[in-house]
């Protein structure tokens, strides 16, 4: 028995799907409920093989992509789905320079001991991405897997939808983003010491940092949002911008949480954006900055009241 056999009988043979996956966002889920389908169905695993850096990280740097998601925050929501399971293959030059028979033999046979690929008609794969999805199915009648085909119209909702998406999240957009998600964006990150600016106006701030340079950020305005803590939901204002009527320059992500008596520094938290109130502006008076919180305030309250009364 060769090596690849051994592999494979203790590797439980599986339904994979292949993918970048930003957002995980409704067209993304649709494919997801139907590799879990399939799966249970055929008494197959149902495995979703993602990759990271994003390919476009590392063979086009200079593009400085941003995304939806951290790699972390991706595992957590595709596991959430239900999925068997979830390989994040490093995607690096020298991967990227494998032939289509070496990634399909490496990868998805030895690794994953695929009996079945749900991929998109335009899927391309290999060295210089030269094999599409005829190679693939003819690789399917060497290495024993069929292959089902995600149709163009399926496909396009994919890859338009993590664009819109992108697009949105930069134009403050955040709700038509959450409504192409099927789910809230957040932020992920650990609540450092800021310069206690907002302590000072009467509104004591949780400054959240942001490890991930990719991870895509609104554009600047203030946010409702919302986040978890000990099991209990906690509502507040998030601020993103350089505080420009106190003289700011850096762009900081600090939010006001209603209702909060409590010492977040150090916590990891992630932080979902339900709406924008507005853009940030920079004041002629310190005092005109304390009534305009003053407004998002009874705004943010008004759009709580509304949320729970739904």
């Amino acid at each position: 028995m060769n090596k690849s056999n051994m592999m494979n009988d203790i590797i439980k043979p599986s339904v994979v799907t292949i993918g970048t996956f930003d957002g995980v966002h409704i067209g993304h889920q649709k494919i997801i409920q139907r590799l879990i389908d399939v799966a249970k169905k055929n008494n197959l695993d149902a495995a979703i093989l993602t990759f990271f850096p994003h390919p476009r990280m590392v063979l086009q740097k200079e593009a400085g992509i941003k995304l939806i998601n951290t790699i972390e925050e991706r595992k957590e929501i595709i596991k959430s789905k239900g999925v068997d399971r979830l390989i994040v293959h490093p995607f690096t030059k020298e991967f990227s320079r494998l032939t289509a028979k070496e990634y399909v033999e490496q990868i998805l046979v030895n690794q994953l001991n695929a009996k079945k690929i749900i991929i998109g008609y335009d899927h391309r794969f290999g060295r210089n991405r030269n094999a599409d999805i005829q190679d693939l199915k003819a690789l399917g009648k060497t290495f024993g897997f069929t292959v089902e085909e995600i149709s163009k119209q399926d496909v396009e909702e994919v890859a338009v939808s993590s664009t819109k998406i992108r697009k949105a999240i930069e134009a403050g957009d955040i709700e038509k983003a959450n409504t192409f998600l099927g789910s809230l964006f957040s932020l992920s990150g650990k609540i450092i010491k800021g310069k206690s600016l907002g302590r000072k106006l009467g509104f004591p701030t949780a400054n959240l940092e942001i490890e991930e340079d990719y991870k895509i950020i609104p554009k600047n305005g203030v946010y409702i949002v919302q986040t978890q803590l000990n099991d209990t939901r906690v509502y507040g204002m998030m601020n993103i911008g350089t505080n420009p009527t106190v003289g700011g320059e850096e762009q900081t992500i600090e939010t006001y949480f209603l209702d909060l008596d409590q010492d977040l520094y150090g916590q990891k938290l992630n932080i979902q954006l339900l709406k924008r109130i507005r853009d940030e502006k920079k004041f002629d008076k310190v005092e005109h900055l304390v009534e305009a919180m003053h407004e998002d305030l009874e705004e943010t309250k008004a759009y709580i009241q509304q949320l729970k009364e739904a």
